[in-house]
């Protein structure tokens, strides 16, 4: 917070987007202080949008952002916010890489949006620090960098690193930071204004509830594949799902085709297909590394389930 005695000083927000950054989280992440410039009637925030060069930066949509500034350009910013979607673990370019590293080096409070949380870490910013990603991008980002401290929520503010799940997360990490400047009374009138009528905590969940997305409430199927989805990599057997939820294996297969119209074991084997998807689409890892990792043999039988489920073979999602 940058105050000055009791006046609160204009503070410099910058945006790095990345090409094919998502639209949804750009704009959760600049409109918050746009709109709080309009309703304290005063220029409290300063937004500069940051590119490699100074051609525009295109989003996955069809809009594009140009940099006010480039990173061969002498940037003073108080927070400088990566936007990024798409594959962020095939971005490889060098020189923001390392322009990245001054800029945390010079004291900058770093932070990252969406997929833009991948891009600090392979910048190496996110080394002994708590931090979040959008979901999509998790499970890669852990095969990639084990060692980091990923958490499943919204945002993480740890120190001077501010890491965000991307889409209308964004919006709850920058109130969260514009409440910390001018007080909660304030945030909440910026939160209206986007007809947000509660700002999430930093802990709330990324996804709908299990039930949700599964499909059903029943609490047998949501007990079976929550064990499921602890063991991806390492599958489980019938025996010891049924074992687990505390009915037979033939109940259970019943109660699976009822609900969900598959039998147990297809299930399973379907959501680590999905998983696999997931990884094919948001990692660089090879078709083997992604085969084990979804608790298949090898690639050529994980190949044909593959084009079995999707229709078309593991390269052509690549």
């Amino acid at each position: 917070m940058e105050k000055t005695g009791t006046k609160v000083s204009q503070i410099t927000i910058g945006v790095l987007p990345i090409e094919g950054f998502a639209l949804m989280a750009y704009a959760s992440t600049v409109e918050p202080f746009r709109a709080a410039n309009v309703l304290s009637r005063s220029p409290i925030y300063n937004i500069v949008n940051i590119g490699a060069n100074d051609a525009p930066i295109t989003s996955s949509g069809s809009a594009s952002v140009t940099p006010q500034k480039t990173i061969k350009d002498k940037v003073d910013v108080d927070y400088l916010f990566v936007v990024a979607g798409g594959n962020p673990l095939l971005f490889k370019k060098r020189d923001v890489l390392a322009w990245l590293g001054r800029m945390a080096r010079f004291g900058t409070r770093m932070g990252g949006v969406s997929a833009g949380p991948v891009i600090l870490a392979k910048a190496g910013l996110m080394e002994g620090r708590r931090m979040t990603v959008h979901w999509e991008h998790a499970e890669a980002l852990s095969e990639a960098f084990p060692h980091l401290m990923l958490e499943r929520t919204l945002y993480v503010m740890d120190r001077d690193r501010l890491t965000c799940a991307g889409g209308t997360a964004a919006l709850d990490l920058m109130l969260e930071i514009i409440t910390g400047h001018h007080g909660a009374k304030f945030a909440n009138l910026v939160s209206d204004w986007f007809l947000h009528t509660e700002i999430r905590p930093a802990i709330g969940p990324q996804r709908s509830g299990l039930a949700a997305r599964v499909g059903s409430s029943n609490v047998l199927v949501l007990e079976a594949v929550k064990l499921m989805e602890k063991h991806i990599a390492e599958p489980v057997n019938l025996s010891a799902i049924a074992d687990a939820v505390g009915v037979s294996e033939r109940q259970l297969n019943r109660i699976f085709k009822e609900k969900l119209g598959r039998s147990t074991m297809g299930y399973y084997r379907d959501l680590r297909l999905d998983k696999a998807h997931n990884l094919l689409v948001n990692s660089s890892l090879a078709l083997t590394e992604i085969a084990y990792a979804t608790g298949f043999a090898n690639s050529s039988h994980f190949s044909r389930l593959f084009s079995d489920y999707f229709g078309s073979p593991p390269s052509v999602f690549r």
